[in-house]
């Protein structure tokens, strides 16, 4: 008998910090309740101490190893009520089954404590171990005695099957008695734990009762042979799981990718009717030996063949597109191909003609269409019979032969214009402190003697380097203690290598290498990776150099940019124990293009265009098939990806496919960009569909050009209003952003090669994802200088400071009287703010409430494409274009460089300008109070003294009521000039006058 595979559940309870004091004097004495599957286990508790410490082990029993990964676990956090009035809530987490992780890859992680409710006081984190273990479980004897005498059992009566049952009752009570005892212990030292969980009475209820129905008798079970059933499916399902290969991926993540493939769904997109015809073999007297066969299919004008082969087994599917059909009719013919020296000639062994009228439809999840014998009819009337078998229906895109079928509209089999799915690889930070070496064999030329050494260490992994800054030592044991930060995709390359330099000499004193897959995890900067010493190896001649001590680790805590911040589409850390269970789903369907222009030529005669859609979102990149010269293609293909954060972007783009075709030298070409349109997810309604065409704007050397409209239907579905809205007050990124950050300088260079990096990748798969497909739709060229997105940005800069213009300016218009009823109201508001101050914030509040309502109904309904007018691409020159679409470095000639940084000589001196005078107006009311000018210093400082004594006798409701009467008087009581305060502030001396 095989054995059966069970699973264990392990949580390890090491330790909490900074816990909120809940027993009323100042600390709290914290212990832990854990409930998993209908299981509750409970630690000891830790008697006054905010950072207790426990490092209990908990186990739990997988019911179901399959659903695991659909199961929550939840820790809560209590006081114990001994040492306070009352049992106190400190905290709760819940971890979703998908990120545990199997025995021997587990992380001390800490999770934050969250609150029961919107007005808990709840702080501190708690570090966990969770893991799982499948044990191996021989099975009992009764049970194998049981499974063999099976199908005896089922010729026996329901009667008899009762009394067997109830006879054999006893013997697994007895066998199972200590362990209820056990239970029983473990109920009774739980109980106390259960009464003090008052928000969760129904659990505890279900929890007590389940032990009560497994003790009692096996009489009074209704129907035994269900049991028997249910028991015989769940041994089955077991021993499926036992055969299953661990390949890493979570049942969450594989459930994921197969409801992605089995929805049905193609419910955003329009239904597009194909004619299937999948031809399998043939068979005939016909057919010599030493011949190839292929079979031949004509529609109308359409004609494609099969492959040759000998054995006369095809089993090839084409899908032609109905629309594209000129024909009712189609022939399917048999060729026999015969070689003869040079010469080949071919016979056709037959046909058999099908009318399209009377082809039958197949919608999934209809089972597919059975194929059939057809005899072909030959015009030789002496000739044998010869037969096919295939299979002939009409269906959409929906079906499942669709993917690996022979498409029509696509070219047929070429894998450049095949729909494909691909993944970025898992980016991680590796981070590299070196800290000292010691022992170091130096040259003893005579500049290292007159100068002394100057020493840095060079790391390099792959193609990125990065250096150490330079030390002068007098002694061969110098210090650095500096951390380099590279960027690692999985698969990790093999070595990192770290070099030490004397710049004096000019020649590498030795290097080492580091293992990088070998390399510590960590997610959060609580653990620090342990240090070592590596040896570093010299020439030939110096088989040892010395030895460098540093610290490396993959860095699991940080979120890995490899996009633009602004339109980034993840946010999640590179660790799996930090990952947290999807929100919603977002679904896109992309439906066609209208109106492309033509971007390249075929046969020199006209204009063409084969495009193809690819969406990014996540790490997950969709291209959709490509159809071939058409000017309003129909892909009609949806696509679904799990969301984890609702301010993030799906990014759109549209290219024309190049690579299908090679050039004279046998390269591929370049992709054609067509334009893009980005959809923020937070600017959706939850299941809503939104079907919309879009701009394809284009920015080119000669301007921006309208390339086309591209249709899409996008909804995002949440089934949790509450996890949205709490994705809403959590972080942006991870925890390691905020607790350890990166400098913009670094993260923007780790950026870039991030980028690099996923570009390599998604160029080495088959069919490629071009170069310039990736970085268009990462934004890479974001940092280049442009004139365009510099003036842009300013006119926003600009747009934003207008709205605070209009303000002042009605300001301005409230107080010289221009609408006097205004003004009035302004007079009785003032007075109101000044007898009932407390009624201020209220009447801001919620005077912002109806206007915001008011504004709900004139919200955009559409969403928001490309914009070319705040993009300032209508209204750029054309040296401006050129400049932008410069190379780095420039090409140009020294003249138009000259020219071209004479303007931004202008435009620097400008930008130069503004910032002095803002610095000036900081640097005068520095100088006010540094007696920089004694006068005007001691002017204030009388000032100070008379307003002092003015506040100490005036009420300060008075002083705001005098002050706004008097900003508020008639134009006729105003003078032209400006104000006393004005004046003396501008007259306060700064620090331009000393600038050289």
């Amino acid at each position: 008998m095989a054995e059966t595979c069970s699973r264990k559940l392990v949580v390890e309870i090491c330790n909490a910090k900074n816990l909120m004091p809940k027993d009323g004097q100042g600390t709290a004495s914290a212990y832990v309740i854990v409930d998993f599957d209908g299981q509750r286990r409970r630690t000891k508790t830790k008697f006054r101490d905010l950072n207790p410490q426990w490092d209990e082990t908990l186990e739990f029993l997988v019911q179901d190893p399959e659903s695991m990964a659909s199961e929550i676990l939840e820790i809560n956090v209590y006081n114990d009520k001994k040492t306070g009035k009352r049992t106190t809530f400190l905290g709760k987490v819940k971890i979703a089954g998908s990120t545990f992780a199997k025995a021997g890859s587990e992380d001390l992680v800490y999770y934050p404590l969250e609150k029961r409710s919107v007005f808990s006081q709840i702080k501190g984190e708690i570090g966990l171990k969770i893991s799982y273990v499948d044990e191996d479980v021989p099975p009992e004897p009764e049970k194998a005695a049981a499974e063999e005498k099976k199908p005896d059992e089922a010729a026996v009566a329901p009667s008899e099957q009762k009394t067997d049952d109830a006879a054999a009752a006893p013997a697994a009570t007895e066998e199972k008695a200590p362990e209820k005892e056990e239970e029983k212990k473990a109920d009774e030292s739980n109980k106390e734990a259960a009464d003090q969980k008052p928000a969760e009475p129904p659990k505890d209820e279900k929890a007590e009762v389940a032990p009560e129905a497994a003790a009692s008798p096996p009489a009074e079970v209704e129907n035994p042979p269900v049991a028997h059933n249910e028991k015989a499916i769940q041994t089955k399902e077991t021993t499926e799981t036992e055969k299953r290969p661990d390949l890493g991926v979570s049942d969450l993540e594989l459930r994921s990718l197969a409801g992605d493939r089995s929805r049905r769904a193609y419910d955003l997109v329009d239904r597009m009717p194909f004619l299937y015809v999948r031809v399998v073999k043939a068979k005939g007297a016909n057919f010599e030996a030493e011949s190839t066969v292929y079979a031949k299919l004509v529609i109308g004008t359409h004609s494609v063949r099969t492959k040759s082969k000998s054995d006369k087994d095809w089993d090839q599917v084409f899908a032609f597109d109905k629309e594209g059909l000129n024909c009712t009719s189609l022939e399917v013919s048999v060729w026999v191909e015969k070689k003869d020296g040079e010469n080949c000639t071919e016979t056709s062994i037959g046909a058999v003609s099908f009318d399209l009228q009377e082809v039958p439809k197949r919608v999934p999840p209809d089972s597919p269409l059975a194929p059939q014998w057809y005899t072909l009819e030959d015009s030789s009337e002496n000739s044998p019979g010869n037969d096919i078998m295939l299979a002939v229906w009409i269906g959409t895109q929906a079906d499942e032969a669709f993917q690996e079928a022979w498409q029509s509209d696509s070219g047929g089999l070429i894998p450049e214009t095949r729909a494909k799915v691909y993944l970025s690889p898992k980016l991680w930070y590796l981070r590299l402190t070196v800290i000292q070496s010691q022992d170091l064999q130096l040259g003893s030329g005579p500049e290292a003697k007159a100068k002394g050494p100057e020493l840095y260490v060079k790391a390099q992994l792959g193609a990125q380097v990065f250096k150490t800054a330079r030390t002068s030592i007098g002694s061969s044991n110098p210090t650095w203690n500096e951390d380099l930060l590279f960027v690692a995709a999985e698969p990790f390359e093999q070595f990192l290598v770290m070099t030490v330099e004397d710049v004096t000499s000019g020649q590498p004193v030795g290097h080492a290498k580091v293992h990088v897959p070998s390399l510590d995890r960590r997610t959060d900067d609580r653990t620090e990776s342990k240090s070592r010493w590596f040896n570093l190896v010299g020439d030939e001649k110096r088989p040892y150099a010395g030895r460098i001590h540093v610290r490396a680790c993959l860095e699991g805590g940080y979120h890995v940019l490899d996009e633009a911040a602004h339109v980034t589409s993840d946010v999640r850390a590179s660790a799996k124990q930090l990952a947290k269970p999807p929100i919603g789903l977002l679904e896109v369907g992309i439906r066609g293009a209208t109106n492309l222009l033509p971007v390249k030529s075929k046969d020199g005669t006209r204009g063409t265009t084969d495009a193809y859609v690819v969406a990014k979102y996540g790490p997950k990149w969709v291209r959709t098939r490509t159809i071939l010269d058409r000017f309003n293609p129909r892909w009609n293909e949806q696509y679904t990806w799990d969301v984890y954060d609702p301010c993030t972007v799906l990014t759109i783009g549209v290219f024309d496919n190049a690579r299908y075709k090679q050039d004279e030298a046998g390269k591929p070409g370049r992709d054609i960009r067509m334009g893009k349109i980005r959809v923020r997810l937070s600017t959706l309604d939850t299941n809503r569909v939104y079907t919309n065409s879009y701009s394809l704007t284009v920015l080119l050397p000669g301007g921006s050009k309208r390339m086309g409209e591209i249709e899409i239907a996008v909804r995002f579905s949440c089934s949790s209003w509450l996890n949205l809205i709490q994705a809403y007050a959590s972080p942006m990124l991870p925890r390691m952003h905020y607790v350890r950050p990166l400098g913009p300088a670094q993260q923007d260079i780790l950026r870039h090669t991030a980028m690099r990096i996923v570009t390599a990748r998604l160029a080495r798969s088959e069919p490629a994802l071009g170069q310039e497909v990736v970085q268009y739709m990462l934004d890479s060229d974001t940092h280049v200088w442009s004139m365009r997105r510099s003036k842009a940005n300013w006119f926003r800069v600009l747009g934003w400071l207008s709205r605070a213009a209009t303000l002042a300016r009605w300001l301005d218009g409230i107080r010289t009287w221009v609408h006097p009823p205004t003004t009035i109201l302004m007079h009785v508001f003032l007075v109101a703010v000044i007898l009932c101050p407390h009624l201020v914030l209220p009447t801001v509040f919620m005077y912002a409430f109806f206007v915001i309502v008011l504004r709900f109904r004139y919200r955009r309904r559409v969403l928001l494409s490309m914009d070319t007018r705040l993009s300032y691409a209508e209204a750029i020159s054309a040296d401006e274009l050129d400049e932008e679409f410069d190379s780095f470095p420039t090409m140009k000639s020294i003249d138009q460089v000259r020219q071209r940084y004479d303007r931004l000589r202008i435009l620097a001196g400008r930008a130069q300008t503004l910032l002095g005078d803002v610095a000036a107006q900081g640097e005068r009311l520095e100088a006010l109070f540094n007696w920089r000018d004694p006068r005007a210093t001691g002017l204030f400082v009388v000032f100070c003294l008379v307003a002092s004594l003015v506040f100490y006798t005036v009420p300060f409701r008075a002083f705001v009521l005098g002050w706004g009467f008097y900003y508020l008087r008639h134009p006729r009581f105003r003078g032209d000039m400006p104000s006393v305060p004005f004046n003396f502030f501008r007259r306060l001396p700064s620090l331009s006058d000393q600038i050289l």
